[in-house]
């Protein structure tokens, strides 16, 4: 007889096949977890991509808030692989009042963009700007 076991005592605990499931239950439970943090991780990383890109955006369009009245065009990337790119051109308006000069008014459009991995990602900014003569050289 076992030293602390009565005769017809069987030990309680957990059987074997019991502890298999257990672990086969935490391991489905980690995974899922781990699922749920990277797609999480990989949301926070696009996110603060778009971020930047409307931030550049609107410090284009900032820094063109005056174009030429004839229109204008300007691109360029920066050391993040963010391509950005400025046309600007002179709103047609139909019946315009006389005192609007053609080339007032200017719409402009600041499209930035970028590879996120296989997904090629995009914003673009839409304004009015005013337009002005050239000054002379």
């Amino acid at each position: 007889m076992i030293r602390g076991q009565r005769a017809g005592e069987s030990q309680r605990g957990f059987s074997l096949l019991e502890m298999v499931v257990a672990v086969a239950i935490l391991g489905i439970s980690l995974a899922a977890l781990y699922e749920i943090v990277g797609g999480a991780t990989r949301i926070v990383r696009v996110d603060e991509k778009y971020a930047y890109a409307v931030e550049l955006a609107q410090s284009l369009l900032a820094d063109n808030a005056v174009v030429p009245r004839e229109g204008f065009s300007n691109r360029g990337e920066t050391s993040g692989a963010f391509r950005w790119q400025v046309n600007a051109a002179p709103i047609q308006v139909n019946d315009a009042p006389p005192t609007l000069e053609p080339g007032l008014l200017q719409e402009i459009v600041v499209t930035v963009s970028w590879e996120d991995g296989a997904n090629d990602r995009e914003v673009s900014l839409h304004s009015v700007v005013a337009g002005m003569e050239a000054p002379p050289i």
